[in-house]
């Protein structure tokens, strides 16, 4: 199953037509949740009339439906609307989720999803991974981009990235980041450069070699960039349509994979990120 947050903004719209599609491609159902939180207004429930933040969030889930109707009408959709803070209402609906969606900024349940504690809080708990969709229509570029490192941690990450690229019959991108690290004051690197350089093709050919045997239809290309972590993936993200992190990582020759990595890339990339946790 497919679960995707809305709170009828604009980015949510983006957020369901994504999962709407990813349902469509996966051929898993799809639900739509709304979080009904009260914290930050202190408002109570009164059994006696109609809620207004219950009708709200029926009337954002009546129009998320239609929206996946228009786009996919195969697609099974149901609903649910769920009272409690959107990070601990995503977090338990991901554990019954393929894939969780969520849009970039939002509006009341869902909002600042790419300013810090919503994001990286589902991110970093949920067991499935967690899409995150900016609003605004972009070109379809036909290319996934993941980030690859040394660790274990990056091999759910890239094994989900080439099940989307098999899935969109896309291109696989797999950017390995690393800079050498020079002491201070040092007029020269203590090490041969180039002969880094061929570790680094190294690490990153054997990680996608088991990859590239269960999906020999993706082509693959591989990126070995003398740049910060952040720095390559936001710029192969230029022309991606999507970027796959993991969401933890600590390997030896420099991680893209770790938190604030993922943090970085989520505020900075050009298209939607999915987060995968190790």
């Amino acid at each position: 199953m497919i679960i995707v947050g809305v709170d009828g903004s604009v980015t949510a719209r983006a957020a369901v037509e994504w999962a709407a599609n990813d349902a469509f491609r996966m051929r898993l159902p799809l639900r739509i949740v709304h979080a009904v939180d009260r914290t930050p207004y202190q408002i109570s429930k009164y059994p006696e009339r109609p809620d207004a933040l219950l009708l709200e969030g029926a009337r954002v889930l009546r129009e998320a439906v239609a929206l996946v109707h228009e786009r996919r009408p195969t697609v099974e959709v149901t609903t649910r609307q769920v009272e409690g803070t959107p990070a601990t209402v995503l977090q338990e609906q991901a554990e019954e989720a393929a894939e969780i969606v969520v849009g970039s900024r939002g509006l009341g349940g869902f909002a600042g999803m790419l300013l810090g504690s919503v994001s990286i809080h589902v991110a970093g708990h949920a067991r499935c991974p967690v899409v995150v969709v900016p609003g605004g229509r972009r070109p379809v570029y036909g290319e996934v981009v993941v980030g690859v490192d040394d660790s274990p941690e990056c091999e759910p990450a890239l094994a989900y990235a080439f099940e989307q690229a098999a899935l969109r019959g896309a291109t696989l991108r797999a950017v390995h980041a690393w800079q050498l690290m020079v002491p201070a004051f040092a007029m020269d690197a203590p090490y041969d450069v180039e002969e880094l350089r061929a570790t680094q093709h190294e690490v990153v050919g054997a990680k996608l070699a088991a990859a590239r045997a269960r999906y020999p239809q993706v082509t693959v290309v591989e990126n070995d960039a003398s740049a910060t972590p952040v720095d390559a993936l936001v710029e192969a993200s230029g022309q991606a349509d999507l970027l796959v992190v993991g969401s933890h990582g600590r390997g030896a020759l420099g991680s893209v994979l770790l938190g604030s990595v993922s943090r970085g890339v989520l505020h900075h990339a050009h298209c939607p990120v999915a987060v995968v946790r190790a």
